[in-house]
Parts: structure tokens; sequence; C-alpha cells
């Protein structure tokens, strides 16, 4: 994958270092092994629009179309409990949901969306759904008595930017390097 041509990119919701280490400390409580590859704490993030193969230009525009539109104010958000895609009973991810603060997220993933259009991608043809993901799994399997089990994390945290990150792969899973933060 070369570099600087265009980049694997997605805007995101970071998790604040408390509320990752809350949440680790949380999951490790539970005994739980997470089943599949677990994603690591320092990758933990909420996906508010995946753009994929991404131009500087057009990296820049989405930049500055969410300098200009993102009119939305910093908001509490609290998460809840666990749930799986496409369901728990033959999960292929599995991830924790977030209670309070989801519509500001969609509204946040709309504008995301109308900033990647105004940069030349196609719409979302997905409804947003806004969670964050604790592990791939594969083969699909049965995780409802982890998610019937699992209490709801009680941390809530604050979300006041959004994220623009690059994504690497490799055989071990993919890394996240951040490009750039605009403020809410």
């Amino acid at each position: 994958m070369g570099h600087g041509l265009s980049d694997r990119l997605f805007l995101a919701v970071a998790l604040t270092d408390e509320a990752a280490h809350g949440l680790a400390a949380f999951l490790a409580e539970e005994t739980m092994r997470l089943p599949g590859r677990p994603t690591p704490p320092e990758s933990w993030h909420l996906t508010i629009r995946f753009l994929g193969s991404t131009t500087p230009l057009q990296r820049d525009r989405i930049l500055e179309f969410l300098d200009e539109h993102l009119a939305v104010e910093p908001f509490t958000m609290s998460f809840g409990g666990l749930g799986a895609f496409p369901k728990p009973a033959r999960a292929t991810v599995l991830w924790l949901a977030v209670e309070r603060g989801g519509k500001r997220l969609a509204v946040i993933a709309e504008i995301a969306d109308l900033a990647a259009q105004a940069a030349g991608f196609e719409p979302e043809d997905r409804p947003f759904h806004a969670h964050l993901t604790l592990a791939r799994i594969r083969p699909p399997m049965n995780v409802s008595p982890l998610v019937d089990r699992v209490p709801r994390f009680p941390l809530s945290m604050q979300v006041d930017r959004l994220t623009l990150y690059r994504s690497h792969l490799s055989r071990s899973g993919a890394t996240y390097e951040v490009l750039d933060t605009v403020e809410l």
C-alpha cells in the first residue's frame, strides 16, 4: 500500500484516556475473555464515517467542510451493554452500545457524510449505528450468554472533537494513526 497517493481514512470519536482505562478494567473484571480478535484498548473508537481510499485533496476538503458545518456543541456520552452484529446468536462483531449521546453522534455522522459527499464520495448507504467495536469474530459464534451476562458499562465521557484517522493494515490487524482533529 503506497503512501501519499491515497490513504485508508475514517472519521471517529476517540475514547478519552479515562473512558478507555475504565473500560479495560471493566472488561478485565468481567473475567471475560473476549471472543475472536479483541480490539486493543489504544484502538478503541466510535466510527462516524468510514472513507477508505482518500487523496490529500479530498482530505483537505472534508476537514474544511467540517470546520464550517460541524455546529454541534460538546456533549456527554454514556455507554450501555454489549451487542453484536449481525446478531448475538451468530456474531461476527462484538460491540459496546452507546446509551446517551447517540442522537448527537447520528447528527455528527450526517454532517460527516455531507462532508464526504462534498469531497466526491458516494453517500453512506448503511444507517448509522453508534457503537464501539470490542472484537471481530471469524468464524461467527454465539455470544448471547456474554451479551446477557455483562452489565451496562457505567462510565460516561465528554465528546468535544472528531478525529480523522489513517488505518494501517497488517497481518496482526489494523493500527490507527491520528491525522487531524476537528473541535466541536
